[in-house]
């Protein structure tokens, strides 16, 4: 035979050995493989269909990776597709094992779908629902009607759940509900990685359990380590305490809270509240350290006490509360402000100690001494007395100045080892001083003339009020001293040694207390960003439908449509490009109990962290 004419033979046997192979084999992907014991074809009650029956083995499939078993299938060539039955049972790889009652798989799609009694599982969880949708390609599974996921810490119930597979990662929106034997989440949307058993919280969400109870909108939770990191609308309530602030931390197993930024902790046993803009609560020894801006505010019928000191410490059960301040305390209320360098007040037996360069004032009156001791009625939370130990020292500036020199100002004086106190309404109305007493009374007339100045000494001497005003002094036992006119009084005799009046420093108001603080910027606080909202789980065609099933598929098109109520609420839809990392969302730094006792330490605490 000539060459040419061979070479043309040679040419049309491999085109006709191609278009041969082009018509047996499927239109799209690798044809699905079945072994089974048993094969038979009922073309009048299964058109198109190869029937396979378990005998001794069951009925195994493969494709592309994938392995299945079941009791009977049905394999239609023509779709290369199949539905199995009985006993079912599907493997991929060495990662994911799903058994169900009824599944059906389309090898052009890769696509499954599972009914009747669904579980699948991966290495660190099971997923149990009634009907489960699974796409290869994008390795994500999908149900809608309901499920429950159970790992080593805890049980996830959602009406509608999403798995990434290659991030190990479970997406539930719609009832919510994460139980542990330790505390109950309920939340609007979470996403939950099983392996190290992180869960994001989104929406109104909650934690609760038998000492306490956290509510967020935005917040995350180490469901293994049991602590958490909560920003958004967040608070914790411990029985009768409830604290709040722009980012809370918990640690459970050590009882322990972190607050930082626009703190407010409740106290609804003492009806009183603290603020600041850092705070730590240890719940096991009912204690709560506060700083940045702290103020301790008790409420009373129609007024409040307020206290700021750079610290603020609260230790003790709700009956016996003990409020510590320090340093650079000051105090105000309506009728009386003051400072020292460190305060205790017990809101059990209603003393408050205030320790340190001391200084009251009421009205126009300045009370100093080494220490001072106010008194209030427990039950009323009125003033009811107060005590100052040694050097003791009250003084009111007259209330006519002696001459236009403002230097030249009269001050009414009384001092003595020690000084009592009494109120009537929170207002001071009467004074003893005992022991070495000495005073510089300015005597007027009830027109305001000023009639004499009584400068004298005694045993003891008792001063009445009315008004905030000096109205009577009486002394007693030992009793030496004269009254003098203005013109024959010298002017280095109208005060005592320990006259230092500091009228300028009084805080006339509540924001006065912070008055010479230095000026302080919140923290920067890296907050938890809402989740990336990924693309619809279903494919749809360029008419936004529903890709085309196999008319021998139990489904029916309506049941791959994406329902708008299925979709997550919250997030940031993801580009085409846009991946998430793994549990790239966890917090990187979080507090620690125990550690942030010096304030070094303390400025370290989520300085990197970005807004909310």
């Amino acid at each position: 035979m000539p060459k040419l004419k061979k070479v043309c033979f040679s040419l049309i046997f491999l085109l006709f050995h191609l278009i041969s192979l082009a018509q047996d084999s499927p239109k799209k992907g690798k044809e699905i493989r079945i072994d089974s014991d048993l094969e038979e074809i009922d073309e009048a009650t299964y058109p198109g269909a190869l029937i396979m029956r378990k005998m001794d083995n069951q009925v195994y499939i493969q494709h592309e990776g994938i392995k299945m078993w079941c009791d009977l299938a049905f394999h239609y060539q023509e779709e290369n597709f199949v539905k199995a039955y009985g006993n079912v049972r599907i493997n991929q790889g060495d990662t994911i094992t799903m058994t169900s009652r009824y599944a059906e798989y389309n090898g052009d799609t890769q696509f499954a779908y599972a009914s009747g009694q669904v579980d699948m599982q991966s290495p660190t969880a099971t997923l149990s629902t009634d009907t489960l949708y699974m796409d290869r390609i994008k390795q994500e599974a999908f149900y809608r009607s309901g499920g429950t996921l159970k790992d080593t810490a805890s049980t996830v119930v959602s009406k509608i759940g999403r798995y990434f597979m290659e991030q190990d990662k479970y997406s539930f929106i719609q009832d919510v509900v994460l139980t542990n034997p330790e505390y109950v989440i309920d939340s609007e949307q979470l996403d939950y990685f099983s392996n190290p058993g992180h869960a994001y919280l989104y929406g109104p969400s909650t934690i609760t359990s038998d000492s306490s109870v956290v509510y967020c909108e935005r917040g995350f939770y180490d469901t293994h380590a049991d602590i958490g990191y909560f920003v958004k609308n967040s608070r914790i309530d411990y029985d009768n305490r409830t604290v709040y602030g722009d980012s809370l931390y918990f640690d459970r197993n050590n009882n322990f809270a972190s607050a930082t930024n626009n703190i407010k902790v409740v106290d609804t046993a003492n009806n009183s509240v603290i603020r600041g803009h850092y705070a730590e609560v240890y719940k096991a020894k009912d204690s709560v350290f506060i700083t940045k801006r702290a103020v301790a505010i008790t409420k009373q019928e129609n007024d409040s006490i307020y206290i700021h000191g750079n610290r603020l410490v609260v230790t003790g059960k709700p009956d016996d509360r003990i409020v510590r301040a320090y340093p650079n305390v000051r105090i105000f209320k309506k009728d009386m402000s003051g400072k020292s360098d460190s305060l205790v007040s017990d809101q059990h037996s209603g003393l408050t100690k205030m320790l340190g360069n001391p200084i009251l004032w009421n009205g126009r009156s300045q009370m100093t001494g080494d220490t001072i001791h106010l008194k209030s009625d427990p039950k009323t939370d009125k003033l009811d007395s107060l005590k100052v130990f040694d050097n003791a020292f009250i003084a009111q500036q007259d209330s006519i100045a002696l001459s236009s020199d403002p230097q030249d100002l009269g001050y009414n004086q009384v001092s003595g080892k020690t000084l009592y106190g009494m109120f009537k309404e929170n207002q001071l109305y009467q004074v003893d001083v005992v022991t070495n007493a000495e005073s510089i009374i300015y005597q007027r007339s009830e027109e305001g003339i000023l009639q004499s100045i009584d400068k004298g000494k005694s045993a003891s001497l008792q001063i009445n009020f009315e008004d905030q005003e000096i109205v009577e002094v009486t002394k007693r036992k030992d009793v030496v001293g004269n009254a003098y006119p203005l013109s024959k009084f010298p002017k280095k005799e109208r005060s005592f040694p320990g006259l230092n009046w500091r009228g300028d420093e009084e805080i006339l108001k509540k924001e006065d207390i912070f008055k010479g603080d230095q000026p302080y910027e919140l923290a920067i606080i890296k907050g938890i960003p809402p989740p990336q909202i990924e693309e619809d789980f279903f494919a749809t065609n360029n008419e936004d439908k529903p890709q085309e099933l196999p008319e021998v598929s139990e489904l029916n098109p309506e049941d791959l449509e994406n329902r708008e109520e299925d979709a997550p609420k919250i997030g940031i839809p993801v580009n085409d490009k846009a991946t998430i990392q793994r549990d790239s969302l966890a917090p990187q730094v979080l507090p620690q109990p125990g550690k942030l006792k010096k304030e070094k330490v303390k400025k370290n605490i989520l300085k990197n962290r970005k807004d909310q």
